[in-house]
């Protein structure tokens, strides 16, 4: 992706739905991540990303866990927060369109997907 922070803000389109970059330091990225309805992000984890999200709107099913074996799944609605340290395996799926406020850290190509209904595993490809 050839995006600088002097582009910001900036909409990317995913194969899921779209994220809005609107701040990129050299500490932190925030983001807006739209989820269309049915549609799931891959199953992933990053080696150095930290990442804290908010869910603005919509409900979501939240997948998380420390290994493929352990991994719980939780509705989650409007308000509720959540952490996605790193190397921990995490992804959400919209139950309804959703939208998330993301801030992390600004590791942007850290993604290792487990798996991804797109074809994109073990790829940092957007």
């Amino acid at each position: 992706m050839d995006i600088k922070p002097e582009d910001l803000p900036v909409k990317v389109e995913k194969p899921w739905g779209y994220e809005i970059w609107y701040a990129w330091t050299d500490i932190y990225v925030g983001k807006i991540i739209h989820v269309n309805a049915g549609q799931k992000l891959s199953l992933q984890y990053h080696n150095h990303k930290d990442e804290t999200s908010y869910l603005l709107k919509g409900r979501m099913k939240l997948t998380k866990g420390a290994t493929v074996d352990t991994l719980t799944i939780t509705e989650i609605g409007e308000g509720h927060q959540w952490r996605n340290r790193p190397l921990e395996i995490h992804t959400i799926e919209a139950i309804e369109d959703s939208d998330v406020l993301e801030v992390s850290t600004p590791q942007l190509d850290d993604v290792v997907r487990l798996q991804d209904a797109y074809g994109r595993e073990g790829t940092s490809a957007p």
